[in-house]
């Protein structure tokens, strides 16, 4: 019997701890990257085409796009022509760094993972909005909604 109840204090216990993490508010960062150091690679054929390579390393400012707060640097392979690329990439802040993997669309707002983190970041899971502020794709809204 105490083996029991032992048991079912554990299990009350884990079931607790699981609502608590569920029940931690979101945290929102927005920033802006400007798009400089973009660079396509062909693959294969001359021109847009599945397998090209988009690579970049880029500044990161405040959401009022005032204040240079950081970098990213990352990749995407592209998997289907004129729509949509595959990517992974870290932004690298003060205070950590933040992974985010998934599609970069070519005319609309994606919605990418948050995979991970370092520093204030560690263990963060969440998703990251991406939107386009202009036509020319030169800067792009970066909201991340992190939760640990």
């Amino acid at each position: 019997m105490k083996r029991f109840a032992i048991a079912a204090a554990i299990v009350v216990l884990m079931f607790a701890v699981s609502a608590w993490r569920m029940q931690t508010p979101a945290t929102t960062l927005k920033v802006v990257e400007r798009a400089t150091t973009d660079a396509v690679t062909d693959t294969g054929e001359k021109g847009d085409t599945v397998g090209d390579i988009l690579t970049f390393a880029n500044k990161v400012y405040d959401e009022k796009n005032e204040k240079e707060v950081g970098s990213d640097q990352g990749y995407c392979f592209r998997v289907a022509v004129g729509e949509a690329w595959e990517c992974n990439w870290t932004i690298v802040l003060a205070d950590g760094q933040i992974v985010v993997e998934g599609p970069f669309y070519d005319t609309k707002s994606s919605v990418l993972a948050i995979t991970g983190g370092t520093g204030s970041y560690a263990d963060a899971r969440g998703q990251m909005t991406l939107e386009a502020r202009d036509d020319k794709g030169s800067e792009y809204n970066f909201t991340y909604e992190i939760s640990k």
